[in-house]
């Protein structure tokens, strides 16, 4: 095997510890499906302060072709724009700027063609994120924008899908991300730029078809609130309001009703042209208005008032508390030992080797804090699928972890952490490492070695973590010598076959006694 390229910059440094007091930057690119959007700003004393706000119509769902790829024109339409953010990233910090693709990018089969290259064009680590991972962060970001307590129901429509979350103050009690969105019932039901009471009532039934799953435990759950956020929705609330049919920043049903009649009346989507609405956004507004009159119908709502706050400004307020004892993702992995019962005290021991000989190679293998960290997680989950069958275990564990919505992470560090457990035991999974990303191969392929290690290392379930051998690396080659008392067969069986399996991989492992 070849050594791939070193690491990209982690993207998950921790803040400084002066975050408390003096401001720090930080900033937030937020690669949607119709705009992309850049928000830079300092957070100081638990608030924002804005620096930079910049948006531009990307329409990226609208460059998918038939078979999922996005087309050349599309991806050119994307660089450009992330070339025109550059400038504003060069006092940002690595660890200080999170880059997150969502519906579009969740979609596309060619995505990873255009994230290479505007990982390059950045200099920085691109995440993709879930459904309901970027319906958490809408509501992260709304939720700081409102001063006021009680329960509320926020929607968001964006260009290939539309988040819903009921809340209160600044935790979720229910996340729901819909596919459906103003980009992609554009191409659906206006293809050809026609716009008519057929073509309108055809995109609401879609969006109630999809609003069919999560209407009535929505209703159930109730809320006090509702509350709209994005560009779909602050549109549609300055045109209603501009036309004097509900306060400036609210819609009403009555205003809604009013504005489809409008749009109808436009016939075509080029002849859109309203006072309060931006050029830029008058071909996808009459899909955007389509899929807000079907939540009105759905959720039987009054009034929605617009509010400031959505992906972007949940992303700032979420990287605060990443790598703290409020990070989000440790309470979602704390749940999933929980509910898949994970051995704690073996998942402590494994955690506590793991840790020990990544301290003897770290600096060899240049290994940062990030790293360390998913080593720590992929060892206390490394028996999650010991709950499914014990049989193939580590594939259970992978599939688990690989395809779960796990508040806090995202698509790629998902899939990383999957990686690690389903490599920590038998063969060594070379096709799967070699599907991961070119610049994360060297690192994780070192992190699944040493975890490989301390599950050996544990394997007869101690009362507490064993003496832990010393480890040496050069290059690839790692050389474990044992020490002290002469080492149990079972545990010089397991080593040795280790070796095996390491070599088999083109990793080397050499075996010595002290």
């Amino acid at each position: 095997m070849t050594s791939p390229q070193d690491p990209a910059p982690s993207a998950a440094a921790p803040l400084p510890a002066a975050v408390a007091g003096d401001p720090t930057r930080l900033a937030a690119i937020d690669l949607g499906s119709n705009s992309f959007h850049l928000l830079v700003a300092n957070y100081q004393d638990d608030r924002l302060q804005v620096v930079a706000r910049l948006g531009e119509k990307v329409q990226l769902a609208a460059g998918l072709d038939e078979d999922g790829r996005l087309g050349e024109e599309a991806m050119q339409r994307a660089l450009d724009c992330l070339a025109r953010f550059a400038p504003f990233l060069e006092d940002i910090t690595p660890g200080h700027l999170r880059v997150v693709g969502t519906n579009a990018l969740r979609d596309a089969i060619n995505s990873q063609a255009l994230i290479e290259r505007a990982e390059a064009l950045l200099g920085h680590r691109i995440e993709i994120i879930a459904g309901r991972e970027e319906a958490r962060l809408i509501y992260l970001g709304a939720a700081h924008a409102l001063a006021e307590d009680g329960r509320r129901l926020i929607v968001d429509i964006g260009g290939g899908s539309t988040e819903f979350i009921i809340g209160e103050r600044f935790e979720p009690l229910a996340l729901e991300s819909l596919r459906m969105g103003c980009v992609t019932f554009t191409r659906r039901f206006f293809e050809g730029g026609e716009i008519s009471e057929k073509r309108m009532r055809q995109a609401e039934l879609a969006a109630l078809s999809e609003l069919a799953n999560i209407q009535r435990p929505y209703q159930r759950l109730g809320w006090v609130d509702p509350v709209g956020s994005s560009g779909t929705i602050k549109a549609a609330a300055a045109v209603i309001a501009a036309a004097g049919d509900a306060p400036d920043g609210v819609i009403t049903r009555n205003g809604l009703a009013a504005l489809r009649k409008r749009l109808i009346k436009c016939k075509k989507l080029d002849k859109v042209a309203m006072e309060g609405l931006k050029a830029d956004r008058s071909r996808v507004f009459p899909a955007g208005v389509a899929i807000l009159g079907a939540v009105f119908e759905a959720f039987d709502l009054e009034r929605m008032r617009y509010a400031d706050g959505a992906l972007r400004e949940g992303v700032l307020y979420d990287m605060v508390g990443r790598n703290s004892p409020e990070d989000s993702r440790l309470k979602t992995l704390d749940g999933l030992a929980r509910s898949y019962q994970v051995d704690g005290r073996q998942a402590d021991n494994v955690a506590a080797t793991a840790g020990a000989l990544l301290d003897q190679v770290r600096g060899t293998w240049g290994l940062d804090d990030d790293q360390a960290r998913f080593l720590d997680w992929g060892s206390r989950l490394h028996e999650i699928g010991l709950a499914i069958s014990h049989s193939q275990f580590h594939r259970h564990g992978a599939y688990l972890l690989e395809y779960s919505d796990l508040a806090g992470f995202s698509r790629p560090e998902q899939r990383l952490l999957a990686f690690l457990v389903r490599a920590h035991r038998r063969k060594f999974p070379v096709k799967e490492w070699q599907a991961l990303p070119e610049s994360e191969r060297r690192p994780h392929s070192r992190l699944a070695r040493l975890l490989r290690l301390a599950v050996i290392l544990n394997h007869s379930r101690p009362e507490q973590p064993p003496a832990v051998p010393r480890l040496e690396a050069e290059g690839e080659a790692l050389t474990l010598t044992l020490v002290g008392e002469e080492t149990p067969a079972l545990l010089l069986n397991d080593l040795e076959q280790e070796a095996a399996y390491q070599q088999a991989a083109d990793f080397p492992l050499v075996l010595r006694r002290g």
